[in-house]
């Protein structure tokens, strides 16, 4: 039996709290193995986050639960599973701020910026972006997360910065100034590059579903290097 299945037969058929099923859920049924406790417990918080999220401008459209396939892989005989999750988190009566606030507490090793939390809030923008543009309350949604992460308000631009397709800032996108010097802004595209490498994911726990999107925040990295890096040679 998968751990979605061990999951979901615990919770069954609740009327009430759907968090504080899952949670309960999780906290007795992989009790004595912590890793996969944490594993589950992100991959839940994660789901919760994509269907509420999905759902901050009022409409779920099919784009928008496409995206959420391709953020979060999971085996094919999983999908009723995972569809049942995410259904059941649409329909709690809880705010999206308690699953957020789940997943903050995860992460016991950073204060501020976490880097585990950044990937979930990349993931949650490809999410809204889907559908052609960000809405404005799904923008609102996605700042109160990031509040509720311990993002401060330029590092949670940067984030942003990467998901605009249209008039992209390079500059905030590696967190850099126009009058920074060209090996200042080289030292901080490569500290970010090996920062945010798809291989340091596993060592930072986020579970194997998740690591889709990190190619994409890969690429707009790079597509913003190389767009600097072309203004100062033609300057």
């Amino acid at each position: 039996m998968s751990f979605w299945e061990k999951l979901l037969n615990a919770i069954g058929n609740t009327a009430g709290n759907v968090l504080s099923a899952v949670v309960e859920a999780i906290r007795t049924v992989f009790e004595g193995d912590p890793e996969t406790r944490r594993k589950v417990a992100f991959s839940v918080a994660i789901i919760a986050l994509s269907a509420k999220m999905a759902k901050a401008d009022g409409i779920v459209s099919e784009k928008e639960v496409d995206a959420f396939r391709e953020i979060f892989e999971f085996p094919p005989e999983q999908a009723k599973n995972v569809a049942r999750l995410y259904n059941l988190a649409r329909q709690d009566v809880a705010g999206y701020e308690a699953y957020a606030e789940r997943l903050s507490s995860l992460c016991v090793t950073c204060a501020a910026n976490c880097p585990v939390l950044e990937e979930v809030l990349d993931g949650l923008f490809h999410i809204a972006k889907a559908d052609g543009l960000i809405h404005e309350k799904e923008l609102a949604f996605l700042r109160h997360v990031g509040q509720i992460f311990h993002m401060n308000d330029e590092h949670f631009e940067r984030i942003a910065a990467r998901h605009v397709s249209v008039g992209r800032d390079p500059y905030k996108v590696l967190g850099v100034s126009p009058s920074d010097d060209f090996t200042t802004i080289r030292r901080r595209y490569h500290g970010l590059v090996s920062e945010h490498h798809p291989d340091r994911l596993i060592s930072r726990g986020v579970p194997a579903e998740f690591h889709a999107i990190a190619n994409e925040r890969m690429a707009a990295l790079n597509a913003a290097y190389e767009a600097i890096e072309k203004e100062r040679r033609a300057a």
